[in-house]
């Protein structure tokens, strides 16, 4: 379904068409970064949105925030600290494992699209997942570009803003995502998003 046409839908349609022409045809992961939770997954639902535009388009959404670890797993590693939170908040393995690993494999192999629901502290009864070979997936996150999981993506996004936290602003400083993204995006004013060219991206 063709979506009403406003500068940040026209913006998103630019970058699909980047994404599309370098990553068309067979199982494609996008990630978005940023540090405020809200838009981040907002500019996510929306790049879906205009990605499904095609209705013959295999689309899929996917958050960081359902593959973190539990209250018990977190407390195990320590007190909570914007370091601790960056280094042992998520569930990588389970990420690889459940969701990034066999939606890459293509044919049959089932997916799953969230675990852990992180506000009741709970594991999520898994609903498993199958695509076509050519597929995209949209996920978004805090950390995404950080060294175990950037090599993960087809296509990266960091979206900056006026929004930081402790725990992103350790992040952005270790890893210097603004240099590994392949699109650098100031988003501080939503409905007019903005690309940054940098000269890695």
């Amino acid at each position: 379904m063709r979506l009403r046409s406003t500068p940040r839908i026209e913006f998103l349609r630019t970058l699909t068409g980047e994404i599309l022409h370098n990553y068309g045809r067979g199982r494609t992961i996008v990630a978005i970064d940023g540090a405020d939770e809200s838009e981040r997954m907002h500019f996510a639902d929306d790049l879906a949105a205009v990605l499904r535009e095609d209705e013959n388009r295999h689309v899929f959404r996917a958050s960081l925030r359902d593959f973190q670890r539990s209250r018990a797993a977190r407390g195990e590693f320590g007190p909570d600290t914007p370091e601790h939170h960056y280094r042992h908040g998520y569930d990588y393995a389970a990420l690889r494992r459940v969701l990034v690993e066999p939606f890459r494999l293509g044919g049959s192999t089932g997916f799953v699209t969230e675990e852990f629901d992180s506000g009741r502290d709970e594991w999520i009864e898994p609903t498993w997942r199958t695509a076509p070979p050519d597929a995209l997936l949209v996920v978004d996150g805090e950390f995404a570009n950080r060294p175990e999981l950037r090599p993960l993506w087809s296509f990266s996004v960091l979206l900056e803003s006026d929004v930081t936290n402790p725990s992103d602003r350790f992040y952005l400083v270790e890893v210097g995502a603004r240099r590994l993204v392949n699109a650098l995006i100031d988003n501080a004013d939503p409905l007019h998003p903005r690309r940054v060219f940098t000269d890695s991206c």
